[in-house]
């Protein structure tokens, strides 16, 4: 698909928007041509502004009056390339011409700004939002507001990266190293990792900052062995002052890497909520997207934490795998249901850049974007009944049907770290390979970032050179303790 860019700055908008129609293909931004050449769509900004599609042999155009806004006439043009698009493909987006992360966070922003009625009317009629959207933003905004309220000028949380996997799935593209290359990696990785947690742990109480929550993720954080797991989890306990910690969670994830005596490791050290993520409880799709272990081991590996004392378990799932279907999804979410964990975190399959679907041109049929919408009205209809609440929504390119990830939650087992992070509302120090440090002005929307090295390797090699880094967080304080 080409995108013609002619006399305007919106490109990156309008590639987004047209990305949201077609997942899954390819967009070659286009600025200086002789020939147009099709399909394609032609965004130009002259005596009006006009938009151009020909993806069927046949052109179709739309223009409007310019208000040379830069704000306005952006929307504009995105407006038209939606009205045409939704036109000649016969279908329309559920979040319309939203594409950035963060839908609940613009609506918070628009009801500060213009109250809870001016914002829904603007999201239906100049965003072109459907009401089920605006209804799921809605509920979802009023329960993330009582989690932002925790947070303090002086609040942070803490991240912990561990990138190892037992195998990478074919839709993810994390940096994260499979256990059969990366083995050799781990004992050194752990003790690096336990010097930064200490040497992070030094700058929070130097900044007299307030730990509000702690996130260990990955990658697998259970493909530690239990030993290894235990010397982490007390790093942290040893050094952080844990007393205004409200949360702490360990990502377990894959089922075949959880044991008993890594439960009872994480258990042992405060672990209040960890997540076990089959994604997929049938057999046939969890081949499909690179996973080595069953359905039933994601029931077992559920009701052996259960057994060893957890009593908040969020389990993943993901609408639109490979090779999956609507019934498929039904009778999995159904399992999912009947087991009762605390949260339930539906994602909606995204086809990122350099995940294996991307990268190997695995097949993906197009068609399921109708699949996947069925699959999320199906579980929001059955979650709200069952009185689970949607606490936080985030948004990712290339998603199939354009649509969310939703955390569903039981009052008062809500991931604050997962809100916390999404909203940007306070600091994140983090630790390990991958791992991205975001300091916040708690004044402003300021937000700067402070990157540790992507991969174990350059992690335990460079060690270091990356900890100096970390003195960014200091000055960051300095000027921001002005202010």
């Amino acid at each position: 698909m080409n995108l013609y860019i002619e006399n305007h700055i919106y490109h990156y908008e309008m590639e987004n928007l047209l990305r949201a129609f077609f997942p899954f293909e390819k967009i070659n931004v286009i600025k200086e041509w002789e020939t147009f050449e099709p399909p394609y769509v032609l965004t130009s900004y002259g005596d009006d502004i006009s938009v151009t599609i020909d993806i069927d042999g046949n052109c179709d155009t739309l223009n409007i009056e310019k208000v040379n806004n830069d704000e306005f006439d952006e929307l504009r043009m995105a407006q038209l390339m939606y009205e045409l698009l939704c036109k000649k493909l016969d279908c329309y987006l559920p979040w319309g011409v939203l594409t950035g992360v963060r839908p609940i966070k613009l609506f918070r922003k628009f009801v500060e700004a213009m109250g809870e009625e001016n914002a829904e009317k603007y999201f239906l009629e100049e965003f072109r939002v459907s009401k089920k959207k605006l209804n799921l933003a809605k509920i979802t905004e009023k329960a993330e507001q009582k989690i932002l309220s925790l947070s303090q000028k002086d609040s942070f949380s803490l991240y912990i990266s561990i990138p190892f996997c037992p195998s990478r799935c074919n839709y993810c593209s994390f940096v994260s190293q499979s256990i059969e290359k990366a083995k050799h990696l781990i004992g050194d990785y752990v003790e690096l990792l336990c010097e930064e947690i200490r040497a992070t742990a030094d700058i929070a109480k130097k900044l007299n900052l307030r730990l509000e929550s702690v996130y260990m993720g990955g990658g697998t954080p259970t493909t530690l062995s239990a030993m290894q797991m235990d010397k982490v989890l007390s790093t942290v306990n040893d050094n952080f002052d844990m007393s205004t910690c409200r949360e702490f969670t360990v990502e377990a994830g894959r089922p075949d890497t959880i044991t008993k005596d890594k439960l009872l490791a994480i258990k042992k050290n405060g672990v209040n909520r960890i997540s076990i993520n089959p994604q997929t409880l049938n057999d046939e799709v969890l081949s499909i997207i690179g996973r080595k272990h069953s359905a039933q081991d994601a029931i077992d590996a559920f009701n052996l934490a259960r057994e060893c004392g957890f009593d908040n378990i969020n389990m993943d799932l993901i609408a639109g795998l490979t090779g999956d279907s609507y019934e498929s999804f039904v009778n999995t979410l159904d399992k999912v249901r009947a087991l009762s964990p605390e949260s339930i975190t539906i994602h909606t399959l995204s086809l990122k850049r350099s995940s294996n679907l991307n990268t190997e041109n695995i097949s993906v049929d197009i068609g399921i974007k109708n699949e996947t919408t069925k699959m999320l009205e199906y579980s929001q209809e059955k979650l709200l009944l069952d009185g689970f609440i949607p606490y936080y929504l985030y948004r990712q390119s290339r998603m199939a049907g354009n649509l969310e990830n939703v955390g569903w939650s039981k009052s008062g087992c809500e991931s604050l770290y997962n809100v916390f992070i999404m909203d940007e509302t306070h600091t994140i120090l983090a630790c390990g390979a991958g791992a991205v440090t975001k300091l916040k002005d708690f004044s402003s929307s300021k937000l700067e970032r402070i990157f540790n090295f992507k991969f174990p390797y350059e992690y335990n090699t460079r060690f270091n050179e990356m900890i100096e880094r970390k003195s960014g967080v200091i000055e960051f304080y300095k000027e921001y303790f002005k202010c």
